[in-house]
């Protein structure tokens, strides 16, 4: 479980870590529940607000997972104008949905990817100067991608 309290500052990151509240490859879920989303969160939470966060998450995967019209979901945020603008929410599924809009009037939210190996399914951010990254991570899933391609070639 990474602590919803521990992030830093940057959006990616919050976005990230949201995502990968599921994790495939392991089978665990921290919105499994009321009790392990407040753990995850370090807030309390409700049902509500769990299947807030359920339903943002699903949206956002789906979106990071190249979907290219995912439905939209309202979560109110608040907009804070003073010498900068910022945006903010009052729940964690808020906090999420306002990184989520700094990233995309950043133009950075296209560079939060979910991995295409369906027993991963881990979302990254794409740092590569060309935006052309394509696993969560090249020596685990690229390289097993790689090799079953070769594989398949071989036989032919």
């Amino acid at each position: 479980m990474f602590p919803y309290a521990d992030l830093g500052t940057d959006p990616a990151d919050r976005v990230v870590a949201f995502l990968n509240t599921l994790d495939v490859e392991e089978g665990t879920d921290d919105l499994e529940s009321v009790a392990t989303y407040a753990a995850w969160s370090g807030r309390e939470q409700t049902r509500t607000t769990l299947a807030e966060a359920r339903e943002l998450r699903a949206r956002l995967r789906a979106r990071a997972g190249g979907e290219t019209s995912p439905e939209a979901i309202a979560i109110a945020i608040d907009v804070v104008l003073g010498d900068d603008v910022a945006l903010r929410g009052t729940t964690v599924s808020a906090e999420i949905a306002a990184a989520a809009a700094q990233l995309a009037l950043a133009g950075r939210l296209d560079r939060v990817k979910i991995c295409p190996a369906d027993d991963c399914r881990w979302a990254f951010y794409d740092r590569s100067k060309n935006h052309s990254r394509q696993w969560c991570s090249m020596e685990v899933c690229g390289n097993r991608a790689k090799v079953r391609q070769h594989r398949e070639r071989s036989r032919s």
